[in-house]
């Protein structure tokens, strides 16, 4: 199948990965734009693993007020390079973090970050729910497992569906900028002011 550079071109603007990648995700998903994203995304990960290890010293602190004035947001936002921090792209991402953070009302940055209590506390929770229910423990133990998948999607900013396309998550979001600057990228940490919330 042929595919036109004017297709390309616009898959390459959509998601700043190189043309001969565009072409061969293309090709792979037979025209289909959408489809397309989706090999990169997943290609890109994969790629992005590899360097999530590294030091990052470089970055910045990014902020984002909500129009009413009532919530604001301070993020920090870590790269390898100040190449990079000081990319418009990249301050956009960490724009998008802090608008996300202000949306979404984050607790935690990832699941790592919840203490052994909280999530004794939560378990201990959901095995109340279903104290009567008759289920065999095993079946309890994989229903609480699934809940507390749940519990980290609703509480940690990585875990989070990216509020403005919810079909990825804020992990995979700076996992695909990983994959296009080719630096390590982290949320360092956050703070998230609401008028009048402790």
């Amino acid at each position: 199948m042929e595919i036109k550079a004017e297709t390309v071109k616009e898959l390459r603007q959509r998601t700043g990965i190189g043309m001969m990648e565009c072409k061969k995700s293309l090709k792979e998903s037979k025209g289909d734009i959408e489809k397309a994203i989706v090999l990169l995304r997943k290609k890109g990960y994969a790629r992005a693993q590899g360097k999530m290890g590294r030091e990052t010293a470089e970055g910045i602190v990014g902020s984002y007020v909500h129009l009413n004035d009532k919530i604001g947001v301070l993020v920090e936002v870590n790269c390898e390079s100040d190449f990079v921090s000081r990319n418009d792209e990249f301050k956009g991402l960490v724009k998008n973090i802090a608008l996300h953070i202000a949306a979404s009302n984050p607790r935690y940055i990832s699941s790592e970050d919840i203490s052994p209590e909280v999530l004794d506390q939560e378990r201990e929770i959901i095995r109340e729910q279903f104290k009567d229910s008759k289920k065999p423990p095993e079946i309890v133990d994989k229903i609480i497992q699934g809940k507390l998948g749940k519990f980290y999607e609703e509480v940690c900013l990585l875990d989070q569906p990216f509020v403005k396309d919810d079909k990825v998550a804020v992990k995979q979001l700076v996992a695909s900028y990983i994959a296009k600057f080719g630096e390590n990228i982290q949320i360092k940490r956050f703070a998230r002011f609401e008028l009048g919330q402790p």
